[in-house]
């Protein structure tokens, strides 16, 4: 059995182990693959039975001139880079790792809007900086700080994460509404669902974990944001093409919005020209909410139990069977 992981050192950049899967057949690990190089990726791929890919597409034509796939294993939630319905129709699962991050990307998001109420990190660095030893008070702050108790978050999209992220918000002494595809698939529900017309009128903080489908792509744009709130918090650390970017620039710009707290982007890395670099108010890290220690850890954990799964004849989350 080969093995080939195309590009691992997202997952492990050298303080995880892959015994797991060594320990399951002849194991080829590389760092990186070019995503826009189809003769490389075939090459890697060769006559590999299992291939396990995050960001690295696996087409029709990869999976045609690759006849020995027989498992294609995702180091990832999102599964947009294989053609799944090809692998179907060749009778190969495509398997991913759903649920792995809920935590730390609830964290994230959270620690996204405190540092967007506190400007944390922007004082630590002006205390560093003196600012505060020179001071002729007692304590300093820049521009108006935000408490969050009484204040409404509207969450869009409330599968796990976000009602993880909800149930922080509620111990922070926030009112959580929320909308999205399935109101009672959670049994009950843990806050009020609403249209998302109106949970954008009614948020101060709107906060976004759905999917990324074609109905919401660009999902907060001009329009959208014309129904939200004046001076409304924006997050997003699900998908970054849910917002129309130049649109959201221009929001924080003209002070329609107060500010944004993002972890991804439409494009990644994020473009030197990208409009959100350059607007104001707008906190952005590089998507790193997936990436603690113990979400990583656990996403190796449960990739290697699919592979077991599938050996097994059994395949576990598959999302083209």
């Amino acid at each position: 059995m080969k093995i080939v992981i195309l590009d691992g050192r997202s997952l492990n950049p050298g303080d995880l182990d892959w015994s797991a899967f060594s320990n399951m057949g002849e194991t080829t690990i590389h760092d990186r693959t070019p995503v826009d190089d189809q003769e490389e990726i075939i090459r890697r791929v060769g006559d590999s039975q299992i291939v396990l890919t995050n960001k690295t597409p696996i087409t029709r034509a990869i999976l045609d001139r690759c006849p020995a796939v027989r498992y294609v294993g995702l180091l990832s939630t999102g599964y947009n880079v294989v053609d799944v319905e090809a692998a179907r129709e060749k009778g190969i699962p495509v398997c991913n790792v759903p649920g792995y991050s809920t935590a730390s990307v609830a964290q994230l998001t959270i620690g996204l809007l405190l540092e967007i109420c506190h400007r944390a990190g922007h004082h630590n660095q002006a205390v560093h900086a003196g600012r505060w030893s020179e001071s002729i008070d007692y304590c300093f702050w820049d521009g108006t700080l935000i408490e969050l108790a009484g204040k409404t978050m509207g969450i869009v999209g409330f599968g796990s994460i976000g009602q993880a992220v909800g149930r922080i918000a509620g111990a922070l002494g926030m009112t959580v509404i929320a909308c999205g595809p399935h109101p009672w698939a959670m049994g009950e529900r843990p806050a009020p669902y609403v249209p998302l017309e109106e949970l954008l009128r009614r948020s101060d903080v709107v906060s976004l974990h759905c999917p990324l489908f074609p109905e919401t792509r660009g999902l907060i744009n001009r329009k959208t944001i014309s129904r939200m709130k004046e001076g409304a918090i924006l997050l997003n650390t699900s998908r970054g093409p849910l917002l129309a970017e130049q649109d959201v620039a221009d929001a924080l710009n003209s002070g329609r919005l107060r500010a944004a707290g993002v972890d991804v982007a439409e494009s990644e890395p994020i473009p030197a020209g990208s409009p959100l670099l350059a607007a104001k108010n707008c906190v952005i890290t590089p998507h790193i909410a997936w990436a603690p220690l113990e979400a990583r850890r656990r996403l190796m954990d449960i990739a290697a139990g699919n592979l077991r799964a599938f050996l097994a004849g059994s395949p576990v989350n598959a999302v083209n069977l």
